[in-house]
């Protein structure tokens, strides 16, 4: 199977399982489990939700990880301040990397957004190096949109 087909069949997995359901920490869970489920050699996949301009930890899959990442700092936190997909093939060679998890080495986030403000962010991380590429940011983008279109805001 192609990474394209998974991400297909991954999106259309996504999309019946929240349908109906409109909770933004219920659909983030089931986000997260699909993903992890899913995706081989993730090692971590998770939400971070906005909570006045810092990144607190929501629904995830994977060892414990940082509970607050403000704008700005890490992968997480670049995302959210420049409202754009971060994918880092080498994460010991980003710029004030945050080292959740030692095994990481490579991450892709995706920001959420719902009129044009960040509520949040879609983390994932895997032990190997350029794990992550165009072909996943476009999946991982499909996911977010899926997850937009069937959840409420955080409140």
């Amino acid at each position: 199977m192609t990474k394209t087909d998974l991400y297909q069949q991954t999106v259309r997995r996504l999309a019946d399982l929240l349908s109906g359901e409109t909770d933004f920490i219920a659909n983030a869970a089931n986000t997260a489990a699909v993903l992890f489920g899913s995706l081989p050699d993730v090692s971590w996949a998770g939400v971070y939700v906005n909570r006045d301009g810092e990144l607190v930890l929501g629904p995830f899959q994977g060892p414990p990880a940082c509970t607050r990442i403000p704008f700005g700092t890490g992968v997480c936190g670049t995302a959210a301040a420049e409202r754009r997909t971060v994918v880092v093939p080498d994460v010991r060679r980003f710029p004030g990397h945050i080292a959740c998890q030692p095994d990481s080495r490579s991450e892709i986030v995706v920001p959420i957004c719902v009129d044009d403000k960040v509520v949040g962010v879609l983390d994932l991380d895997s032990p190997v190096l350029g794990r992550f590429d165009a072909d996943d940011q476009m999946g991982l983008e499909h996911a977010v949109a899926i997850f937009l279109r069937n959840t409420a805001s955080p409140g």
